[in-house]
């Protein structure tokens, strides 16, 4: 792990504005002290966003220009969220408020609704499928259980883009949606779900934002008492904002620009519910003045794997991927990618198991390993590969840790143990933290050894075990800390949601790794028809499924496996292939529209490419534009090119150009003539050093660029016999 982007969750109190600012870059520094007006943060994937709202959030309350109180921080998880609330805790910004746009909607709906309206609000259907399965039934449309999710999704699709039943039919059609059923019937069954709820006094979680849009619309007075409360907004993940999150944020802001959004649109995966990167991606055409700032140091990944990830993007198409971020790995080198082809898919189950069995021998923990696919019905043959095995693993999407039956268990008698002090037999003679909590789980069903098998019981031991490993981390971080505080900790880790990590291998789908990070990634089942997905048909939707795989990647920190069978079954005809996103990436492919030799040139690429970031030499910021990179420094930052120099250089590439029969460009374009006349290099060493010099130019032209800058004539042009 790098400073950079992980820091301890005990770390010490933050009580300066200066010592918020301790450890960022460059980037992240602009991030954290630019504080007004309208900002667009373009982040890649582990490159410390987080970290750099989180800290501007907290630079802005502890130098005083921001009131904590009047900062609404948005995000799209609840895990995002209580993550960003821990972090602003540590960094002495408790007092913002960082929820979800549920959250932040439905706190705001439950305090206007008796003003607004009067009575008491509707109450929240947490679960809509069981009303749809009704509004299906009434309307004599029998749905399985697929197509019951399905036809749920598309209600909720539906909602956020602002379409009431009667249009579904024309909307969906338009955005080209693969509708489970005929559209007519999807319509007749949300028209019904929608009369049920009203019949019954109740309201889902678009509800929530659709009425509070409502309010704020046809309320001056109450949108005019929010905007009083939170004066400036931060939204992450602004990539997925939905066209009705969008009117929210609209209305929360009124006419002020005081907006901090955070993004990338190369991980927008989430389009299937409504969620656009397009709010992004016109943020400066909505604010031409907004301030724009790069994060492309990857402080996450190896490389290797930033090499793969920024290889699937450079085949990208489309608007998303004219605006992708180049990543520039901040770590050491590690190991390659590994690519495996097996037979069928019980035995890559089987392969990946045995790679994760040797790589927790290795010491990489189980709780630093995931297993991640396309759909969750694959997840059962890792599930049953992984028990077959003997090692540990958990899926992804469970219950929150906080709310498990064993985990509430646990948290009770910690507090009554730490209630009863010295006066509890199990703490007799036990002075050290970890030892008096491993003391008290003991009554609750833990054990020093780990229960054989998988299944409930070794799901419960693992929970309890991660509150040990916590209680260890705990005392470390802070020598002499009691039971009292640590009970504390927990209280504040439950209401922030922030949970510690159980000890198992993640199988999780790529939709629901996304945010996540490990140690090492195995991304399986990556064949055409599954990634993309066979339902994938328009351009867009191919492309949304190359996203997804370049989330996938660049979840790995080191270790990074990619997998696929040729048959589903053994003994099957072995009839699939490769994903078609890994041809000119994996071994022995060729990259799609390169003729021969075109594969064959990406080891000198990987070669020359740099380690590390191009910084501007006249600002320091981080360059990621081609003819920045050219110039070494901003377009923007005053130039001290010598013009007698460049216009010497000028008049030499039109004789080389009509000697040659070749454009002006090919012998060297305007930018590297500039990038020259800046830099005046005087031998061969420095020449080289600039973009679009390269060996062949060098050897070709360097005498003569050489010798225009020392002030003297050129010579005479060799032959081209090379």
């Amino acid at each position: 792990m790098t400073p950079a982007t992980h820091t301890s969750s005990f770390a010490g109190p933050v009580d300066s504005a200066d010592a918020v600012l301790l450890g960022l870059d460059p980037e992240q520094r602009e991030v954290a002290t630019t504080l007004r007006g309208p900002v667009c943060v373009l982040a890649g994937a582990g490159t410390g966003k987080t970290r750099a709202i989180t800290h501007r959030i907290a630079y802005g309350v502890q130098s005083g220009q921001l009131m904590p109180a009047s900062v609404l921080a948005v995000t799209f998880t609840n895990r995002a969220a209580g993550e960003m609330r821990g972090r602003l805790r540590g960094l002495g910004a408790g007092g913002v408020q960082a929820r979800t746009f549920h959250s932040a909607a439905l706190r705001q709906l439950q305090y206007f609704w008796p003003k607004a309206v009067g009575g008491d609000v509707p109450r929240l259907l947490e679960r809509k499928i069981q009303f749809v399965a009704e509004a299906g039934a009434r309307c004599r449309i029998r749905l399985d259980r697929g197509e019951l999710r399905d036809v749920t999704g598309e209600i909720e699709w539906a909602k956020v883009t602002q379409t009431v039943p009667a249009d579904y039919p024309a909307a969906a059609l338009k955005a080209g949606r693969e509708a489970p059923r005929d559209l007519a019937e999807i319509a007749q069954i949300y028209g019904t779900y929608e009369q049920l709820k009203r019949d019954r006094g109740m309201i889902d979680f678009e509800d929530v934002l659709l009425l509070t849009v409502g309010i704020l619309q046809d309320r001056h007075d109450i949108a005019e008492q929010i905007r009083a409360q939170y004066q400036h907004f931060v939204v992450d993940e602004y990539q997925d904002v939905s066209p009705l999150q969008q009117r929210l944020l609209d209305l929360w802001l009124g006419e002020r620009d005081s907006l901090c959004v955070v993004g990338d649109a190369s991980q927008t995966i989430y389009s299937f519910t409504g969620a656009t990167p397009d709010h992004l991606l016109n943020f400066r055409t909505r604010y031409p003045q907004a301030t724009v700032v790069k994060l492309v140091r990857d402080y996450r990944s190896t490389p290797q794997v930033v090499h793969l990830a920024n290889g699937l993007l450079n085949q990208a198409r489309g608007r998303a991927a004219e605006h992708r971020l180049e990543l520039v790995s901040q770590r050491e080198a590690g190991p390659d990618p590994v690519y495996a082809e097996y037979p069928d898919e019980p035995a890559e189950a089987e392969g990946v198991a045995h790679r994760i069995r040797d790589l927790i021998a290795a010491g990489v923990p189980a709780g630093e390993i995931a297993v991640l696919y396309r759909i969750n019905a694959q997840s059962e043959v890792y599930e049953q590969a992984l028990a077959d095995a003997g090692v540990p693993y958990q899926l992804r999407g469970a219950e929150r840790f906080f709310e498990r039956q064993e985990v509430q268990k646990a948290l009770l008698a910690l507090r009554g143990a730490a209630r009863s002090g010295g006066n509890d037999p199990l703490l007799d003679d036990v002075v050290e933290l970890g030892s008096q909590v491993r003391a008290v789980l003991s009554s609750t069903g833990w054990t020093a050894e780990p229960p054989a098998g998988s299944g409930a019981v070794r799901d419960q031991w693992e929970s309890l075990a991660a509150l040990v490993r916590l209680a260890e981390d705990f005392a470390r971080a802070r020598p002499g800390a009691t039971l009292a505080d640590l009970t504390v900790e927990l209280e504040e880790r439950k209401a922030a949601q922030h949970a510690p990590t159980v000890q198992g291998v993640t199988l999780a789908s790529l939709h629901a790794a996304k945010g996540l990070e490990w140690d090492a990634v195995f991304l399986v089942g990556l064949t055409d028809g599954m990634m993309p997905i066979t339902y994938a048909k328009t351009d867009e939707q191919v492309e949304e499924e190359r996203r997804l795989l370049y989330v996938g990647v660049t979840r790995a920190r080191l270790h990074l496996g990619l997998s696929w069978g040729l048959s589903r079954a053994p003994g099957g005809r072995a009839s699939r292939r490769p994903s078609r996103f890994l041809n000119g990436l994996r071994p022995g492919s060729t990259a799609p529209g390169n003729g021969p030799g075109g594969a064959a040139e990406r080891p000198a690429a990987r070669k020359r490419g740099r380690r590390g970031p191009v910084l501007c030499r006249v600002c320091g910021k981080t360059l990621t534009e081609a003819g920045e990179l050219k110039l070494m420094r901003c377009e923007d930052c005053p130039s001290d090119m010598d013009e007698g120099l460049y216009e010497r250089l000028r008049e030499w590439r039109a004789v080389q150009s009509k000697e040659q029969g070749l454009p002006a460009y090919c012998v060297f374009t305007d930018k590297t003539l500039m990038a020259i006349a800046e830099a005046a290099p005087s031998e061969g060493g420095e020449l080289s050093m600039i973009s679009g010099v390269g060996g062949r130019k060098l050897e070709r032209y360097g005498a003569d660029v050489l010798a225009i800058c020392a002030g003297q004539e050129p010579g005479a042009v060799e032959s081209d016999d090379a």
